[in-house]
């Protein structure tokens, strides 16, 4: 892939401290560290290797990453040693994709309780699918499958839903037959949206009872029991969204399929068009009207501040498991589904050792290369500054 003519980075840098002069008392630590981190992704401030091609003898030095989780540039690696994992979780099945997404009438209260209620829609997505596929009525198994949250729409405004990823089958109850899902339905999704909508009310009333949620500005007015009641009782005539997109064949499509989810941010760098020093403009597709590709552009304190509105509590998972994929149960239940389904495991992916360095092609002659010696952010300004 081609390097992007724009990033990130290049925004933070003309307008950080108009942003910070304007944003400055509602953005958290964790945002103010991404902010620092991108800025600095890649550049001499955080050191980096000298690289020699075994052939030609080139040099060139190469800048370290962040490894941010938010940052745009540093999602490769991580995508890459995940998905090399989930190789070996993959059955001979077809798989599904689920979406499941909550009113907008609830953004507002999520993002003041973003840690508890971004857990609810994890919890309440996994036990909706639980339930509906342990009914003998649909599917009458257990299943097993991952979540992964996204909290952006097309344009960075706040859009928090949950994809689901799941084999097309289950464990019978007994344990003792595996179940298949029709090959191209796996769930009925208007069965799934009412069970979901019920479990997440559930959920924020459990959380209001005890005293877990805040409310602050627009939202002010939802700490009185009553008005946080009547706030509920339109939301249970509203039809809440769950979308199945069409399966995608054996396991040999899943791998390359989760990848353009798992370690994505709100925007790459590959969707910047254009940034001059007032404005961004940026790529985005309008799902509303065919997906048909369209630009933004937005003043730099407004594509920022949507931009941080993403950054996820320290510390919060953003991919989870459940069912017998739950890591305590997946030892055991994924060697039993694979005897059941009379296959046998892939192997193991061959680990790359920690100290081997990453093989990039030298732009003189296209031969390996390799790193030679590591360097400090000092060394690199030194050895910069004598540079003619």
């Amino acid at each position: 892939m081609t390097r992007p003519p724009w990033e990130v980075a290049d925004v933070i840098r003309r307008a950080r401290n108009r942003f910070l002069e304007r944003y400055r008392g509602t953005l958290t630590w964790p945002q103010r560290k991404v902010l620092a981190a991108i800025v600095r992704c890649r550049t001499a401030a955080l050191g980096g290797h000298r690289d020699q091609c075994v052939r030609c003898g080139h040099q060139v030095i190469s800048y370290n990453s962040c490894r941010n989780r938010h940052c745009p540039k540093c999602q490769t690696n991580a995508r890459e040693k995940w998905l090399r994992a989930r190789q070996g979780e993959l059955l001979p099945v077809n798989y599904f994709h689920l979406v499941f997404s909550v009113p907008h009438a609830l953004v507002p209260l999520i993002w003041q309780n973003r840690k508890i209620l971004f857990t609810l829609l994890f919890e309440a997505s996994a036990a909706t699918l639980l339930e509906v596929a342990a009914d003998p009525k649909h599917l009458g198994a257990e299943i097993g499958f991952l979540s992964i949250l996204h909290t952006w729409g097309q344009t960075l405004q706040r859009h928090p839903h949950v994809h689901v990823v799941l084999p097309g089958g289950g464990l019978s109850p007994d344990h003792q037959s595996w179940i298949s899902s029709r090959a191209h339905f796996f769930l009925p999704v208007r069965v799934l949206s009412r069970v979901f909508r019920g479990k997440f009310i559930a959920g924020l009333r459990r959380a209001f009872r005890q005293k877990q949620l805040a409310f602050h500005g627009t939202c002010s007015s939802l700490s009185n029991e009553k008005a946080f009641a009547a706030f509920l009782r339109p939301l249970f005539r509203e039809e809440w969204v769950v979308y199945a997109k069409a399966p995608f064949g054996g396991p040999e499509h899943v791998l390359h399929y989760l990848a353009r989810y798992t370690h994505r941010v709100a925007i790459s760098n590959h969707r910047i068009v254009r940034v001059n020093d007032t404005h961004v403009t940026f790529r985005w597709k309008d799902y509303a009207h065919h997906s048909k590709r369209r630009t933004m552009t937005l003043t730099h304190e407004e594509f920022l501040h949507r931009f941080l509105q993403h950054v996820l509590p320290r510390g919060f998972p953003r991919i989870r498991y459940f069912g017998w994929l739950a890591n305590r149960r997946r030892g055991l239940a994924l060697p039993l589904c694979r005897s059941l389904l009379s296959t046998t495991p892939p192997p193991k992916p061959s680990a790359v050792p920690a100290n081997e360095p990453a093989l990039w092609l030298c732009p003189r002659c296209n031969g390996p290369m390799l790193v030679v010696e590591r360097l400090t952010a000092a060394q690199i300004s030194w050895q910069e500054s004598r540079a003619p």
